[in-house]
């Protein structure tokens, strides 16, 4: 199965607004395309239009927190937090307002919008933001999640949403808490460790190197502020190499986030994959994707060279 996570989203919001009446949603005039069309219909009266005007959009949305809202605000990722950046910071962040801001369209999978479009520094943007909480769900049903425990949380986030259609994975009954990383799957020989779509990717990768006798334990990060660290930093005891991947740059994204925290309490070999230092590239979802190196299939050779490399010279440091 396969749906948009955004779709999660959407589903999530109108069951926070059920659950508490605090939830007000606001758009910057793409409604149906975040999928804040369903709060909308649900609950016109709690609903805000706010139109092509993204610095408004959080501004008013700062305001109605500090008010005892619990407001929600969406556009395209490249929009907010890509233009409104500095109103974020001085009118929720700064203030420890709970506003939530969700970025959809996020990432490669925009596609054919191209670069323009492609958001992939907004990890890096809000990672470095105090205050603000990370997170990027890896599929619709664990969007639907952290969109309630969003909700929930008093503190200001970001909430980071794909376009396009995308293997659903999780299940309902699957745990889901903020901060807290999940191990997908055991094993000894490299940690490879994802957040948002690339999760899946990693999986896919992981099943592929077993046929090679490559043990990878997989951990997924939905949160990557705060980073669950004992997680991380247990597997990587274990294991003594570290892949991280994301859809987005990995200068200051969740791969500059893991490389960090490795490096203060743990060296480690690490290699990030992701976007490095350029911009997207116009194609469908997939086209994309595969031009940047991220598919599950294009993730096996990269991986099981370097963890040859590291066996055969024992050499240290960043690989990639």
């Amino acid at each position: 199965m396969t749906e948009p996570i955004r779709a999660g989203f959407g589903r999530g919001l109108v069951v926070a607004g059920e659950r508490d009446e605090r939830v007000v949603a606001l758009c910057a005039d793409l409604a149906e395309s975040t999928q804040m069309h369903l709060f909308r219909d649900r609950f016109p009266e709690r609903f805000v239009e706010v139109g092509v005007a993204e610095q408004n959009l959080v501004t008013v949305a700062a305001g109605m927190a500090a008010a005892g809202r619990i407001p929600f605000t969406s556009s395209y990722a490249a929009f907010s937090p890509g233009r409104n950046w500095e109103q974020i910071k001085t009118t929720a962040a700064l203030n420890d307002q709970p506003v939530k801001v969700v970025g959809s369209h996020a990432g490669l999978n925009v596609g054919p919008d191209g670069a323009t479009h492609q958001m992939l520094e907004d990890i890096a943007l809000m990672r470095v933001m105090p205050n603000m909480v990370v997170v990027a769900p890896a599929d619709s049903l664990e969007a639907e999640k952290a969109t309630i425990a969003l909700a929930a949380d008093s503190r200001p986030a970001y909430l980071r949403l794909a376009r396009d259609a995308t293997p659903v994975f999780t299940t309902r009954d699957d745990p889901f808490e903020l901060g807290r990383a999940r191990v997908l799957r055991t094993g000894k020989d490299v940690t490879l460790v994802g957040t948002g779509t690339m999760t899946w990717h990693l999986m896919m990768a992981a099943a592929a190197l077993a046929e090679r006798g490559i043990d990878a334990e997989v951990i997924h990060f939905a949160t990557v502020k705060p980073l669950d660290s004992a997680t991380l930093l247990e597997s990587a005891a274990k294991t003594g190499y570290v892949v991280a991947a994301e859809e987005a740059q990995i200068a200051g994204g969740f791969g500059g986030a893991v490389a960090e925290t490795l490096s203060e309490h743990l060296p480690t070999r690490l290699m990030r994959l992701g976007v490095r230092d350029r911009f997207g590239e116009s194609g469908s979802p997939s086209e994309v994707l595969q031009r940047f190196n991220l598919t599950a299939p294009q993730l096996v050779d990269p991986i099981a060279q370097a963890l040859q490399r590291a066996t055969t010279t024992g050499a240290k440091g960043e690989e990639g």
